[in-house]
């Protein structure tokens, strides 16, 4: 397995990381003795990065990574845990809590339910409009001094609000989507983090789904899971996007891969300080994803993957307009996607 480093103090991962939201919570009924074989077959094959975060099925993923980790060198494996996403027994989201009491609140039972000292990365999910970032972040480094938390990270992040971040505590790396079908960061964010020496983990490298493939209108129908009311998975929006897809499905079988190994390893290529984090569920969908790591694509290729999927065809936002007001990254003008 190549590694790559997040920024030039932080902690040295897989190429690949293993995102384990979806074994939990949004995408449907997951199985749980899959998916703790699915992380197995991660952790055999290299994958280092375990991504999670404490509202995923309100602590049932931090358990169920507790779980698959059981038994196993707790130093050869880099958790990176998000918080502050507040829930009600509905699984409704109320909102974001980034105040100093609550971040170490939330750190203390997300190391009883990972059954672990200390937690890699520590980031929150979201920015919270009515705390300081400064002050979140302050309260992070404390927990770093306290040797609970080894790095700090972000998440959906826009310019400004990373700039004042940096200047408290260096930030390893920033979460945030980035995908053929989500270019945004490349225009403020990405240069910022590559200015600031801070990493970036792609998540929403598969567009959830749409970039993988494997989905169809038929599967569309009936979703009971995020994508049911995602507007990229909408009507005509959800036509135009899976013929980006088709076009996209012609140059990777071209070049002998997937429709999923050439929209991983367009990310890969994108430079040595983004690690991409794939969803996989199952063995077989993760067997997939890895072998974008053996794809070759030239710069030919990865022009030809970009001219087929071009970022201002691609139909609908990548959230529903009640969540993209809750992102920092797309609030500002200089972190507009």
């Amino acid at each position: 397995m190549d590694t790559r480093t997040l920024g030039p103090t932080g902690p040295t991962v897989s190429a690949l990381g293993l995102g384990c939201m979806g074994m939990s919570d949004l995408y449907g009924a997951a199985d749980e003795a899959e998916s703790i074989a699915t992380i197995h077959a991660a952790l055999e094959a290299g994958i280092s990065l375990l991504d999670t975060g404490d509202f995923y099925g309100m602590g049932h993923n931090e358990l169920l990574i507790r779980e698959a980790l059981r038994g196993r060198d707790r130093a050869q494996v880099q958790l990176s845990v998000k918080f502050g996403a507040l829930r009600d027994p509905t699984g409704g989201w109320t909102g974001v809590d980034g105040r100093p009491v609550a971040v170490k609140n939330a750190l203390a039972y997300t190391l009883r339910r990972l059954g672990t000292e200390y937690v890699d990365i520590y980031r929150p999910a979201r920015v919270d409009p009515t705390v300081p970032i400064e002050e979140t972040v302050g309260a992070i480094a404390e927990m770093v001094q306290a040797g609970y938390v080894r790095y700090i990270g972000l998440s959906e992040v826009g310019v400004e609000t990373l700039q004042r971040a940096q200047a408290v505590h260096p930030i390893v790396d920033v979460q945030i989507e980035y995908s053929l079908f989500s270019r945004g960061i490349e225009a403020a964010i990405l240069p910022t983090c590559r200015e600031l020496g801070i990493g970036v983990t792609a998540y929403g490298v598969l567009s959830r789904g749409l970039l993988s493939g494997h989905w169809t209108p038929q599967r569309a129908q009936g979703t009971p899971d995020f994508r049911s009311f995602s507007p990229r998975f909408q009507g005509e929006n959800l036509d135009r996007n899976l013929a980006l897809v088709e076009a996209l499905r012609g140059v990777a079988e071209a070049c002998g891969l997937t429709v999923a190994q050439a929209a991983i390893g367009w990310v890969l290529a994108q430079g040595d300080d983004i690690v991409p984090l794939v969803g996989a569920r199952k063995r077989e969908r993760l067997a997939e994803s890895l072998g974008a790591l053996n794809a070759l694509l030239s710069a030919a290729d990865l022009a030809q993957i970009a001219q087929v999927v071009p970022a201002d065809e691609v139909a609908g936002t990548r959230y529903h307009s009640s969540q993209m007001m809750h992102l920092d990254s797309e609030r500002t003008p200089t972190g507009a996607a």
